[in-house]
């Protein structure tokens, strides 16, 4: 189908395209950017008064299938990403049965193809069933596409075989993709280690249970020239570290998510399981740091941790509920409310960190850009359109989430997959607010 985006404001990382254009797409590519375009096509979509992106890229999300399909499946996960302007996601490997080998790899690609309107990369686990004794069959993964190994959800605690595993991956082209957390160190923690933990009787985790896994991290990829990729950075330490890493040359980068450059501690007001995340909301000093790292190019991404729960997992305290979040239909609302209204992030900053630089870490040029000849993966986001929050509408069945009614401004209208449009807003263009 050949669809014309017309009268839309193009924000293109690649390109530096900042400015009004129309957008032209047929054959699944962009095949025009440019004022006026007057060809004929099969639909127009106006997008006046919106931004139009690229497609966003999540790096760390968490899909549930296989063995987990009562949290989410391919088909759920893939139209909240959808709806979310999301059009590649990153699936970790921590399902049932644990991602290990490359027939599991290609399997989930297989279905992903007809169960899921956006595009899935399955990531590959790093040790067999992620138990931490023996190497996965990461040859055999990389041959089925998964481009970068993690255990996510836990370290692998033996160095040894973690470096041996980094080897692998750096020979097969692979990146790491990093869940720093020394689980000896946890010692039955729920929340962070502070004042509100106190308050609320629960056991706390300390910083330096991340901190001591990044740089471990850091040095074992020093030795091994892997590519490292540091999820879900929580901790002002974990920002000075991967700038430390940046500045020595090495093939480092971090991500963060909108909740830990949003939230705090200090807004648990109560034991509320919604609030259980891993790793834990810090303090303000934390917050602080994540988001001046964002602001000047040391933390790399914005991700989303997406890991939905039944609401028998999360609706109970937290030394009970299971540790997660969903972020998906909520990310880019979060970021464009709490980083680009208030200028600590331009929108040409926001495109990198949710699609460009996700791109370039897992070596898919194609995407990432909204460019001639690149893949079709589009959003237009309106800015303009302020709402709260209502976990009720969406589309994961996961509803975990402590951001349930904030106020937030930005809404993605379109999302186009493949030059196909895969999610469409009820009303689109309507200039409807909804306070």
């Amino acid at each position: 189908m050949k669809i014309l985006i017309k009268h839309g404001h193009v924000i293109d990382p690649l390109t530096k395209r900042d400015g009004w254009f129309d957008v032209l797409v047929d054959g699944g590519r962009i095949q025009k950017v440019a004022e006026g375009i007057m060809d004929e096509a099969d639909r127009v979509i106006d997008a006046a008064g919106c931004y139009v992106l690229p497609g966003f890229i999540d790096l760390h999300v968490h899909l549930r299938d296989p063995g987990l399909t009562h949290k989410e499946t391919l088909n759920s996960g893939g139209r909240a990403a959808a709806r979310g302007g999301v059009t590649t996601v990153c699936a970790m490997p921590n399902t049932k049965p644990v991602i290990d080998d490359g027939k599991k790899v290609a399997d989930v690609h297989r279905r992903a193809k007809t169960e899921c309107p956006v595009n899935v990369i399955q990531i590959g686990a790093v040790t067999k069933e992620q138990k931490g004794v023996e190497l996965a069959d990461i040859e055999g993964m990389a041959k089925a596409g998964c481009h970068a190994i993690s255990e996510d959800g836990k370290s692998v605690m033996d160095a040894s075989l973690y470096r041996k595993g980094m080897k692998l991956a750096k020979a097969q082209g692979l990146s790491v993709f990093a869940h720093c957390e020394d689980i000896t160190m946890v010692e039955g923690g729920v929340m962070n280690a502070d004042e509100n933990a106190k308050r609320l009787g629960l056991k706390g985790i300390t910083n330096s249970v991340e901190d001591v896994i990044a740089a471990r991290d850091i040095l074992l990829a020093k030795e091994t020239g892997v590519r490292l990729h540091l999820c879900h950075c929580s901790t002002a330490d974990s920002v000075k570290m991967v700038a430390a890493a940046k500045r020595e040359g090495l093939l480092v980068t971090g991500e963060v998510c909108p909740h830990h450059f949003i939230l705090t501690s200090d807004d648990i007001g109560e034991d509320n399981g919604n609030y259980k995340m891993n790793p834990p909301l810090r303090r303000r000093a934390d917050v602080e740091a994540l988001r001046e790292g964002l602001k000047n190019g040391v933390m790399d991404v914005i991700s989303t941790d997406h890991a939905p729960h039944a609401a028998q997992e999360k609706d109970k305290s937290m030394a009970q509920a299971a540790f997660g979040i969903v972020g998906l239909e909520t990310s880019a609302a979060l970021t464009y409310t709490y980083l680009v209204k208030p200028g600590l992030l331009s929108m040409m900053d926001m495109a990198e960190k949710m699609s460009y630089n996700p791109a370039k870490i897992l070596g898919i040029s194609e995407r990432g850009s909204v460019s001639e000849g690149k893949t079709a993966d589009v959003v237009v986001f309106d800015p303009e359109r302020t709402y709260r929050i209502d976990k009720h509408t969406f589309f994961s069945k996961g509803k975990n989430t402590p951001f349930d009614g904030f106020l937030v401004s930005g809404e993605v209208r379109y999302t186009l997959v493949g030059g196909e449009v895969v999610y469409e807003a009820e009303c689109p263009g309507s200039g409807e607010k909804t306070v």
